[in-house]
Formats: structure tokens, sequence, C-alpha cells
């Protein structure tokens, strides 16, 4: 089930951060208040297209691939499962 591998690719990040990578207070928050947002994705379990969670994944992406590969990776990866969803 796509929600499970998204729920398994969140937590990934989770421990990403949880390893306290040099962020900026700002991206640590504009990074949780992301995560929140997939964390309700999951949640309700739609199958609609949300293309505003897409795009800002997207762009966090972009945002952190040069000095936080790992975290950009899986971003990467959620990006992937969304898609697999639907969303």
């Amino acid at each position: 089930m796509p929600a499970q591998e998204l729920q398994k690719q969140l937590d990934a990040l989770r421990e990403q951060l949880d390893q306290n990578p040099p962020l900026t207070e700002v991206e640590r928050k504009d990074l949780h208040d992301l995560m929140e947002q997939i964390q309700l994705k999951i949640e309700l379990e739609t199958r609609t297209q949300d293309a505003s969670l897409a795009d800002g994944v997207n762009l966090a992406v972009e945002r952190f691939e040069v000095e936080h590969p790992a975290i950009a990776g899986a971003l990467r990866n959620i990006i992937i499962t969304l898609g697999n969803m639907g969303i």
C-alpha cells in the first residue's frame, strides 16, 4: 500500500532530522510543517490530486539538495510515493 510506504519514508526523513543536521530554525520549521501536511494526507488516506503538497515537497528538494543531500533524498522518495498515490 502506497500510504504505508509514504509513512516509512516520512519516518526516514524524521530520522534524518533527529540527527540534527545543521539547519536554520526557519528550515527546520519549514520541514516540520511540510511533514505535518504529509502526515495529514496519510491519515486521511486521500487519493485526490493535491498539486500544492507535491509542489511544496519539490521546492523543499530544491532547497535542501546541495547542503543536505540525505534530506533531499528522503524528500524525493516522498515525491515518488505521492505520485504513486495519485497526489
